[in-house]
């Protein structure tokens, strides 16, 4: 005869109790949608973003986050904004019709600012890396700059110009964007508090590969730098031009120009000689930080560029904020994200009532052999 198996109570109730949680935990789909440019010059930009959203997301449901009766599947829902204001609030509205709730981009000022009006309206959590200040001027309780506004960058580039780099007299170049001409005047303004003379600035576009004449205006100019506020895909044949002109002094911009796009198409001519300012610490000196690095490179067969850290970082913030409010209704969640704060592989977050980070390390990189290679943080 078969021996009988037994348990004790104690146990088998425990067992029992399992059981029920499992069965009659229903499934949630959290949609998370990523707003970029999928096509045109910035597009390994939109792609490496949505790499850190993707990646984020896979870590999460292999967690199968519970809240209430439900657990949790996010869902990412990633649409191509062409870093075009018009098409952003397309897709804004595209994912308004989705019923998406929690929105990781736009990538560029330009389309963060008339989006966010749309997100607001809809209810919508958006997390955006625009660091034009108007972004958040609007004080939209579900808006939040995940990395430093042009104020902090400006400041931290003109304070490295006039200490480490002894400028005296700087030329000013910006491509008329949002972001361009934001982080233009930001770091314009703070230059000249620190004692640097601005011996002109000039304009361009974000389409312009033909930089010979603004370039031949600030030589004549005798400029000891020039700041260009704009994309890298721009500033990789500034730079070069500015070799072949003979204008030997370094180029200095924003996180833009901190990507690896700028060695790719820059070549030779990307050298110690370009100096960036990037949001946040050293990733790879972060706790977890080598560990994201490594995971990343597995997953995806190569090296994060500039945000994907910061996007993965918000994606796990926004399923903390939904755990501590108990519910995936955006608004609350924002009142969450306002009041916890998260430890993430670039650095803490927790933001201000406009939806700004309280505070944010920011790096100053140049690029040696090729490499991004971090000089000073502020």
């Amino acid at each position: 005869m078969p021996s009988k198996i037994t348990m004790a109570p104690l146990a088998l109730a425990a067992l029992i109790a399992t059981i029920g949680v499992h069965a009659h935990a229903a499934e949630q789909v959290v949609k998370i949608g990523v707003s970029g440019p999928l096509s045109g010059a910035n597009a390994f930009a939109g792609k490496d973003n949505e790499n850190g959203v993707r990646m984020a997301i896979e870590e999460l449901n292999a967690q199968k986050i519970q809240v209430g009766a439900n657990v949790l599947r996010f869902v990412l829902q990633s649409e191509d904004d062409a870093g075009d204001p018009k098409q952003g609030v397309t897709v804004a509205q595209k994912f308004a019709d989705a019923g998406v709730k929690f929105v990781l981009g736009p990538y560029n000022s330009g389309v963060a600012i008339p989006a966010s009006r749309v997100y607001n309206d809809s209810g919508i959590l958006m997390s955006t890396v625009g660091t034009n200040p108007k972004i958040t001027a609007s004080g939209y309780p579900t808006v939040f700059r995940i990395v430093a506004s042009d104020t902090q960058v400006g400041a931290s580039v003109a304070g490295y110009a006039a200490k480490e780099l002894k400028i005296k007299n700087i030329g000013v170049i910006d491509d008329r964007t949002a972001f361009g001409q934001g982080i233009a005047m930001e770091f314009k303004r703070q230059a000249q508090q620190a004692g640097i003379k601005v011996a002109g600035h000039e304009f361009t576009n974000d389409k312009a590969s033909d930089f010979a004449a603004i370039l031949t205006a600030l030589r004549a100019k005798k400029v000891d730098a020039i700041f260009y506020g704009g994309y890298a895909p721009q500033a990789a044949p500034m730079v070069r031009q500015m070799k072949q002109l003979g204008l030997n002094v370094p180029l200095l911009g924003g996180d833009t120009l901190c990507s690896p796009e700028m060695a790719r198409l820059g070549g030779a001519a990307v050298g110690e000689n370009v100096r960036c300012a990037q949001a946040g610490a050293i990733v790879a000196k972060q706790p977890g930080g080598a560990a994201f690095l490594a995971g990343y490179k597995k997953r995806f067969g190569r090296e994060p560029d500039v945000y994907a850290p910061s996007f993965y970082d918000q994606t796990k913030f926004i399923a903390q904020a939904i755990q501590s409010a108990k519910t995936v209704d955006a608004k609350a969640v924002g009142v969450a994200m306002h009041t916890i704060s998260y430890q993430g592989v670039v650095g803490t977050y927790g933001y201000d009532p406009k939806g700004n980070l309280k505070k944010t390390a920011v790096t100053v990189y140049t690029f040696k052999n090729g490499a991004l290679t971090p000089l000073a943080s502020y």
